[in-house]
Formats: structure tokens, C-alpha cells, sequence
């Protein structure tokens, strides 16, 4: 066994075991944690509680906490977030707790695009995590580098927790640079989220400079991401992250993602808004810890190759529930969940 204790930038303790010829490492934090975390719920305690046993392992000192009202034509959901919210009440460490709770039902789309934009009218930078997104314990201190590391960057507009890249390395260090934001525990700033538009105003501008070109090389892809964003700029679709896409792609930003998994969205299932299905590469990926300190990149560059490996997984996703619903099967699945289970 071998020990070690950095108590300089990272504050913790680190501990590696030798086990089967490979060294295992854990973290054991040795002051509270500075960097606000903001934490989205709703009527899941059963997955809250797994993504708050993370949080409280790192002990933030600042903890942000936005909650959605029930929705009153939903039996027994009022009850779920009541439990949700109480969940909130185990925080036993030094911790500025700040609530931001709804008393009615909001929407996804309008209560987690207005909790961080609550959040960041508080804090310059932060690390946001969703109700089922559960984080290895490295992603914290990862995230916290990197937006040290990039603050004064303004290509640079977001960290991903996620990798979906089933094992491929994309660049000689421990994260690549990519042009897609992965929201399933990711970190920015107050500098990027001040041009966020919930309304996504600006997609006619968007769509006249042929923005996504510059992004994308296939036409497939390019495509399948103007449907998404006309989604919601045609209020057809309730949702709050592909405004922050065509945000970052005007700007022509990029985005940070690790070359291992740090987050795994656990809420693939009927009980979703939008995450019903998910193919084996997105949904329930095992974590994996990154190395501390970061081996960082030698240069920013996107890598292209990741970018379509990931935006083919999307498309495979929603060619998956466009299929369910031509059957009948995905709003069937989904109701009997919601109004029976």
C-alpha cells in the first residue's frame, strides 16, 4: 500500500492500493470543498440520495439547491418531493446551504434554466449536478482545475463530466477538447452563462450563417441538431440544454470532456423526461476515477473524431424512441409509469 498526503491545491488525502498488479486510489478530503455546487431535484429521491452521498463525501461550502413543484394532477408526486427536499436536511458539515423551491410546477425546461441562472447571479463559476447524475469523486476536484485553469479562456466555455466514447482516448492527456456539451455533470461560468438564452432568440442568425457547417461535417449531423434546436425554438419541445449548444456553437466555444467516464446518469427509465431509453454507451456508464493532478492536453484542438462518435450515439437514441413512439409504445410505457406506478 502507498500513501501519500497533498495538501497544497487539491486539499486531501490520497490513498493506493495494490490490488490484482493495479493500483487503486481513493480520496479522503482533508478541508471543505470551495467550489459552489449547484443540485437539481425534483421527485427522485431514490437516485437524489445517491447523487447527495457524493456531495456530501466532498463537503462543499457552498451548496445551491434548486427544486421544482409538484404537478397537482399527479397523485402522490407532492409527497416525492417533499421527500426529495428533506434530503437536504443531512448536510452535517460546515456548509452555506442556499434553497431555491418551487411551489408550483415549473417545467424542465424554465425551473433548471432559471435555478442556474439563479445560481450564477451568486457565484463566478460552479459545478452543476442533475438529481440523477451520480459523479466519481475525482470529478469534483477535476472540474475545480479546470476552471481554474480556464477561467480567463473565452474559447473555453464548458467541462463535461461524461464520456461516452466506449473507450477510445482522444488526446495525449487525461480530457479532450470537443464542440458538444455533455449536461449529465458538467461546470462553467458566469462569463458563459450570461449569453444563454432560454428562448433561443437568436437561431434565425444561427441558421443564416450556417453556423452548424462550422461545426459539423455531415450532413446527418447537422441536420439532427437544427431539428433539436427548432424543437425548442418552436416550444415543442420542454427542454433547457440545446440552447446552451447553439449558445457555445455561435460562440464558436469549446467544451472540455475527460477521456474517462466521472458521471453516470442513472435515470434511464419510463420515469424520465426525456431520458425514456438509452443505448448501452450513454446510459448507466461506470465510473472510473481521473488521475489528480491532470495531465493536461498539449494542444486545444477539437477532436473531430470524438464529436462524431458522440453525435451518432444521439441520433441512434432518438432513432430508438422515434421508433417507440411509431409504435405506440413510448407515451404507453411512459403513462402507465407515471399515473399507475
Amino acid at each position: 500500500m502507498a500513501f501519500n498526503i497533498n495538501l497544497g491545491y487539491y486539499r486531501f488525502y490520497r490513498f493506493d492500493f495494490l490490488v490484482e498488479n493495479k493500483y487503486v486510489h481513493f480520496l479522503m478530503q482533508d478541508k471543505p470543498f470551495e467550489t459552489p455546487i449547484l443540485f437539481i431535484i425534483f421527485n427522485r429521491p431514490d437516485t437524489e440520495q445517491l447523487v447527495f452521498n457524493e456531495i456530501r463525501k466532498i463537503r462543499p461550502r457552498h451548496l445551491f439547491v434548486v427544486a421544482d413543484g409538484p404537478r397537482a394532477e399527479k397523485i402522490g408526486e407532492r409527497e416525492k418531493c417533499e421527500v426529495s427536499r428533506n434530503i437536504i436536511n443531512q448536510v452535517d458539515w460546515d456548509c452555506e446551504v442556499h434553497k431555491n423551491f418551487s411551489d408550483s410546477n415549473m417545467g424542465c425546461g424554465r425551473r433548471c434554466s432559471s435555478g442556474v441562472s439563479w445560481f450564477f447571479d451568486n457565484v463566478e463559476a460552479g459545478i452543476i449536478l442533475e438529481d440523477d447524475c451520480v459523479p466519481d469523486q475525482s470529478f469534483f476536484y477535476y472540474a475545480e482545475e479546470l476552471l481554474e485553469r480556464y477561467k480567463d479562456n473565452e474559447k473555453i466555455m464548458f467541462i463535461s463530466g461524461g464520456n461516452f466514447q466506449g473507450g477510445k482516448k482522444r488526446s495525449d492527456g487525461d480530457y479532450y477538447f470537443s464542440r458538444l456539451p455533455h449536461m449529465w455533470g458538467w461546470a462553467t461560468w458566469r462569463r458563459v452563462w450570461k449569453k444563454y438564452d432560454f428562448d433561443i432568440k437568436s437561431l434565425p442568425e444561427f441558421l443564416k450563417n450556417r453556423t452548424i457547417e462550422k461545426i459539423f461535417d455531415k450532413k446527418d449531423v447537422q441536420n439532427f441538431w437544427l431539428e433539436k434546436m427548432d424543437g425548442v425554438y418552436t416550444h415543442r419541445v420542454d427542454t433547457w440544454d440545446y440552447q446552451l449548444f447553439e449558445t457555445i456553437w455561435s460562440d464558436d466555444g469549446m467544451c472540455v470532456s475527460p477521456n474517462v467516464n466521472l458521471v453516470s446518469n442513472l435515470g434511464f427509465g419510463p420515469g424520465a423526461t426525456h431520458t425514456i431509453v438509452g443505448s448501452p454507451t450513454v446510459s448507466n456508464v461506470p465510473l472510473r476515477s481521473i488521475s489528480l493532478p491532470l495531465t493536461h492536453p498539449s494542444e486545444i484542438l477539437v477532436s473531430k473524431e470524438a464529436d462524431d462518435f458522440d453525435a451518432i450515439e444521439y441520433m441512434k437514441n432518438t432513432k430508438i424512441k422515434n421508433f417507440l413512439k411509431k409504435v405506440g409504445l413510448f407515451d404507453l410505457v411512459r403513462n402507465i409509469y407515471r399515473n399507475y406506478l
